[in-house]
């Protein structure tokens, strides 16, 4: 028995630390050495089951290894959540609320309706103004030449939307 162990070390020093390499992966920003390190270990285990074992062999601890692998990290996002991970400092809790102050656009709703001049060329970005406040906008679909009036279409975020008032020459 011992020697059916020791015969198969390798197979499961690669599962194991392709294991550990994946969740430590989990918790680390992109897609960096520990993933792509735990992949080939994961691959190199299942290879070397497949030759010192069968092609059966070697289905069987592809099998085991989504397996575990998807148990390992659901139950490490669980704990992320709910459990003693969800107190550790590498995990963040704060959260930036409009309650608190935080605000991820400023509320353009105020400019809708209202007319302005271009100060640059909109093709079909550029500026206006809008009673001496001075805004990106956007044309709606034409190119608007510079010193054109304008009125505020709509707002989408923090995107002004703008259409050309045409004069009674035009």
């Amino acid at each position: 028995m011992w020697e059916l162990f020791l015969a198969n070390l390798p197979i499961v020093a690669c599962f194991l630390l392709g294991l550990g390499l994946l969740i430590v992966e989990v918790f680390m920003p992109g897609f960096g050495l520990p993933g792509i390190s735990g992949i080939i270990l994961e691959v190199v285990s299942i290879v070397l089951t497949y030759l010192w074992h069968g092609g059966l062999a070697a289905l069987g601890m592809t099998l085991i290894i989504l397996a575990v692998v998807g148990i390992v990290i659901s139950l490490a996002l669980r704990s992320v959540n709910k459990g003693r991970l969800s107190k550790s400092p590498i995990i963040l809790n704060d959260e930036e609320s409009a309650a608190d102050g935080y605000v991820a656009t400023r509320d353009m709703e105020v400019f809708l309706g209202k007319e302005g001049v271009t100060t640059t060329v909109l093709r079909p970005t550029g500026m206006a103004e809008f009673d001496g406040v001075k805004l990106n906008v956007v044309a709606d679909g034409e190119y608007i030449p510079k010193d054109a009036r304008v009125r505020v279409d709509h707002v989408e975020g923090a995107r002004v939307v703008v259409r050309r008032l045409r004069t009674a020459e035009e």
